[in-house]
This record gives C-alpha cells, sequence and structure tokens, in this order.
C-alpha cells in the first residue's frame, strides 16, 4: 500500500489554490496550502514535502526569495520546486527560476496532463524514499537485535565450555586407563573448536558495530610468523612447515589481530592443502613502505571457488564436514587485514598452487575495526 505523501503549494490567491488542488487530487497525495512565503516555510519545518508547486509572484516575498530561502536550509534543500506564473514567457524570467533551484518552469494556463504527470513522477519518487527509509530502519533493529543476541549468546556459552574444557584436562590427567584419556581429549578438543566458533560470531557481531579495538604495536611479523609456525606445527599433522624471512620485517600492528589472521591462514593451508605437501611461509621485507607475508600449499581452487572464498558462512555451507567450523575465517582474516590498511588475496596462477598473500603498510594508524558495508548473500561454491 502507497503512502500518503506531501504537496506543498504557495499562492496568494485562494481561488489559484483551490484550481491546484482540483488538479493534483488523488488518494495517495496531501496538499499543503500557503498563501504567502512566511507560511510556506512555517509548514516546511513541519512536513517533510515531496514537492513546492510555487507562485512567482506574489506580495511581500515572491517565489524566487522563497525558493532561494529554501535552498539555504539543510531541510528544504533538497525539495523539489516547480515555479508557475501567469506572466508572459520571458526566457530571463524562466532562467532566474532555474537559478534559484526550480526543477521546472510552468506557465498558465496550465496543461492539467503535463503538470498531473510531473507530480505523479515526484510522488513516486517520494513514496519510493519512504519505503526504502522504511525498510532501512527496519533492517538497522534486526541487525541491531541480532548482534545483541550473538553477543549474548557468546558470554553465556563462555562459562559452560570453560568448565567443559577443564573437567576434560582433569579427565586427561587422571585418568586409569587409554581409552577414557582418548575420550577426554576429543571432548577438550570439541570444547576449543566451539570456543573458537563463539570468537568468530563476536568478531562478526563487533566488526558489524565497530567495536573491534585495534591495538597497535611495534612487532616482528617473522617472529610472529615463528610462533604460529611453532604452534601449529606439532599438532599431528606430520607434514613440515616451512619459514623463510628476508629483509627487515618489523612494522607497527596490532599483534593478537594478525596471529589470528595467519593462524587462520597457515591452518587452512594444513587442512586444505594436498595432503603429505609441504606448506611453506615467507615474510619479506625487502621494500620499504610494506611487509609482504605468503602462505603456499599444493593444490588449487577452482575459479569460481576463489570468486566467493571470502564470504561469511560460505565455507560451512559446501564443506561442514572438512571445514569443522562456521565459514567466518577467512572473511574475518579479510577485514582484519583491511582495518590495517592491508589487501588479503589469493593467487592460484602457478599450477598446483594456492597462495595467499597478506601485504601490509609498515604503519598502521586505524584505531577500530568494522565493516561500512552490509554482508555479502552467502555463496554457493566455496571452498574453505
Amino acid at each position: 500500500m502507497s503512502r500518503s505523501v506531501k504537496i506543498l503549494v504557495v499562492d496568494d490567491i485562494e481561488e489559484n489554490i483551490v484550481a491546484m488542488e482540483a488538479l493534483v487530487r488523488r488518494p495517495d497525495v496531501e496538499l499543503l496550502r500557503a498563501n504567502s512565503g512566511t507560511t510556506a516555510l512555517e509548514l516546511l519545518l513541519e512536513h517533510d514535502v515531496a514537492l513546492a508547486l510555487l507562485d512567482v509572484h506574489m506580495p511581500g516575498m515572491d517565489g524566487y526569495e522563497l525558493a532561494e530561502l529554501m535552498r539555504g536550509s539543510p531541510r528544504t534543500r533538497h525539495v523539489p520546486i516547480i515555479f508557475l506564473t501567469a506572466a508572459d514567457r520571458s526566457a530571463h524570467r524562466t532562467f532566474r527560476g532555474y537559478e534559484a533551484g526550480a526543477v521546472d518552469f510552468l506557465y498558465k494556463p496550465l496543461e492539467p496532463h503535463i503538470l498531473r504527470t510531473k507530480i505523479d513522477v515526484f510522488v513516486e519518487l517520494q513514496q519510493q524514499r519512504l519505503q526504502l527509509a522504511e525498510q532501512l530502519d527496519k533492517l538497522t533493529q534486526l541487525l541491531r537485535t541480532n548482534e545483541m543476541f550473538v553477543a549474548v549468546l557468546g558470554h553465556d556459552l563462555r562459562n559452560p565450555l570453560s568448565a567443559v574444557v577443564n573437567i576434560s584436562d582433569v579427565l586427561i590427567q587422571t585418568a586409569a586407563d587409554g581409552q577414557t584419556r582418548d575420550w577426554a581429549t576429543r571432548i577438550k578438543n570439541s570444547g576449543h573448536r566451539m570456543a573458537r566458533m563463539v570468537d568468530q560470531l563476536l568478531d562478526l557481531a563487533h566488526m558489524r558495530t565497530g567495536a573491534i579495538a585495534i591495538s597497535n604495536q611495534p612487532i616482528d611479523l617473522a617472529e610472529l610468523c615463528g610462533h604460529i609456525v611453532q604452534e601449529l606445527d606439532p599438532l599431528g599433522d606430520k607434514r613440515s612447515i616451512k619459514l623463510e624471512h628476508w629483509g627487515n620485517t618489523r612494522g607497527t600492528w596490532d599483534r593478537d589481530r594478525l596471529q589470528q589472521v595467519f593462524s587462520n591462514l597457515v591452518g587452512n593451508a594444513l587442512q586444505h592443502g594436498m595432503q603429505h605437501a609441504p606448506v611453506s611461509v615467507s615474510v619479506d621485507g625487502t621494500k620499504d613502505e610494506t611487509v609482504t607475508v605468503k602462505v603456499c600449499n599444493a593444490g588449487t581452487l577452482d575459479p569460481e571457488v576463489r570468486t566467493h572464498l571470502f564470504q561469511p558462512f560460505a565455507a560451512a555451507k559446501i564443506r561442514p564436514r572438512a571445514s569443522g567450523g562456521l565459514g567466518l575465517g577467512l572473511y574475518i582474516a579479510k577485514e582484519l587485514v583491511a582495518v590495517h590498511q592491508g589487501q588479503l588475496t589469493v593467487n592460484c596462477e602457478t599450477e598446483g598452487l594456492t597462495i595467499f598473500e597478506v601485504v601490509l603498510p609498515r604503519r598502521c594508524d586505524a584505531t577500530r575495526a568494522g565493516i561500512a558495508s552490509p554482508l555479502p548473500a552467502p555463496a554457493a561454491n566455496p571452498h574453505r
């Protein structure tokens, strides 16, 4: 159902206003009547109008002066104006109207069909604008509700998860038989995996509100990647991770957030790369302004998969069992790199290899992470 829109008619002659009211009458239009510029300004302060029809010649404040005042106010600056006059046709008069901000200049007697057609255009535009504003308000409310739900859910899940992990630790240390220790280890690993999912959901919610603080400090990317390699290499994968670095690999970044990024990239390379093939991590600090980190594994991605690779929740849809997560890792990694004013890209041009490349400026000036654009729609074919 179309929402009612308002049109302002300003004319010092009552008969002209009545005639205009008859011309523009339709169920979804409310006509605001003003017999002077002063009255028109008062109405504009109270109402949001789709169009203003201004008579040029009025005592006191004429149509040109009223238009100039409207254009000088932020509230009425964008209201479309159509000038109406019974004076003789004059190019000078018409140009003056356009200079005052009019979208059209009509001479009386008016052609009813032409006037109705012009009014219909602005009425429909206003209805669309009101509809979009209403939809935006609803989406904003839904987004806030969703973010609050995710934050509360994450907070409420942390305590029972901590209890599960702690109890499984006790079982691992005190169990008398190997089967119980094996079960306790599986429970602990599942608890840690669920905790990572909760953290990712919280990161997503915080990014949507710009609530993730970035704490920059001098760090060495080669040293950071070295710690990640040591952490991930002995987790039962049995494949080697080769770490190389060149030049000055120091800069100013958020240590924890970059550790999250590179842990995800190296973990993905180990999980999704070709079995028994090594994973290489290289840190190139030979350039003055940037440091580049590449994570390379054997195996390639289909071009269609690459297109959707960084979209949220996509990996879990295409490979739920293999990923063991929500499909947010690469999406969050890309956003965290972006807030460091860097770039995360994937390259499969080298035959048989998948290379994730992170390019970071040596100094990041951002202090908060947030996503300005809305979430893209989930893809159908992503791989990671």
